[in-house]
């Protein structure tokens, strides 16, 4: 079987998680500088078999678009472009940083790790693969 891949996007930096090969565990797999993620997917993709891609798309509560929409529609128009092979399919992302923080407190994690953003955009992809998952069976 095939992996699939999160991708928590951002201006800066992008979160990434994926799953094992039987689709069972989401794992979070890095954080890139969002500049970077094309040409760390390209390898990626060449090391490890994915059959889809999922991004968080970002709304507002009231289902309106964010200020962060329209980076996220670019991102997807570029990986459609460089990886026309792969499906992509846009989830909720509503809520998953907010999960993420949280999930770091509750773990116990030092105040100074939780600050870390690249590990709360990682662990937002893990989440939002994971409810994905969660829904697939």
């Amino acid at each position: 079987m095939a992996r699939i891949l999160a991708i928590d996007y951002g201006g800066k930096r992008t979160g990434l998680a994926v799953t094992d090969p039987f689709q069972i565990i989401a794992s979070g797999l890095t954080t890139v500088p969002s500049g970077e993620l094309i040409a760390f997917l390209k390898n990626y993709f060449q090391q490890e078999v994915v059959e889809l891609i999922i991004i968080g798309e970002p709304k507002n509560w009231d289902d309106s678009d964010t200020h962060a929409t329209p980076l996220v529609e670019a991102c997807i128009k570029s990986l459609k472009k460089n990886f026309p092979d792969k499906p992509i399919l846009k989830v909720d992302e509503r809520y998953t940083s907010k999960m993420a923080k949280q999930s770091m407190l509750e773990s116990g994690m030092k105040k100074k790790d939780r600050r870390n953003k690249a590990l709360v955009d990682e662990i937002a992809a893990t989440i939002m693969l994971q409810e994905y998952l969660g829904r697939s069976f």
